[in-house]
């Protein structure tokens, strides 16, 4: 599903320009930031209603081509994973608490409408406190249709990008 992998990599960039270092949740680089936390963002869960692209967004026009698009679309539910690693409980907590006051706002696109952290565990196998943690964010799923032709394909969308 196209944009998806975008709009992680948009909250990662996000987390880092803000000051909380990531990692990619399935990736080979190591957790160990000396002093710091490091959250390990990937994409948990993806949930929509219904079957099928409820809303009409209207036309645009597509240059490249030189023909109008129809554009349909509905709000869907992103769930990330945000695990925060940390050498110390200490550097966990710190994180998170940078972490909270991140996803206030969230990055630009990428709307929070729940956060949720568990218990801070000193996990073995990375041999580092862990707190698992999830938020969730409302985007957009669009298809775009061309005349005659049925829905081409679909992109999930930030909101700013309609």
């Amino acid at each position: 599903m196209k944009g998806l992998q975008e709009m992680g990599q948009r909250l990662a960039a996000y987390l880092e320009e803000n000051g909380l270092p990531v990692v990619e949740a399935w990736g080979e680089e190591s957790r160990e930031r000396p002093g710091r936390a490091v959250a390990a963002v990937g994409l948990r869960g993806f949930e929509s209603g219904p079957p099928g692209f409820l809303d009409y967004l209207g036309e645009r026009y597509d240059p490249g081509r030189g023909c109008w698009e129809e554009l349909y679309g509905k709000r869907v539910e992103a769930t990330f994973g945000l695990d925060v690693y940390g050498g110390t409980a200490g550097e966990v907590r710190r994180g998170l608490e940078l972490l909270a006051g991140l996803l206030e706002r969230g990055p630009e696109g990428l709307r929070p409408v729940g956060f949720s952290a568990g218990e801070t565990v000193y996990d073995g196998e990375s041999r580092r406190y862990r707190c698992p943690v999830q938020a969730r964010f409302l985007v957009w799923a669009t298809a775009v249709s061309r005349g005659e032709e049925a829905f081409l394909d679909f992109e999930v969308r930030g909101e700013e990008h309609i």
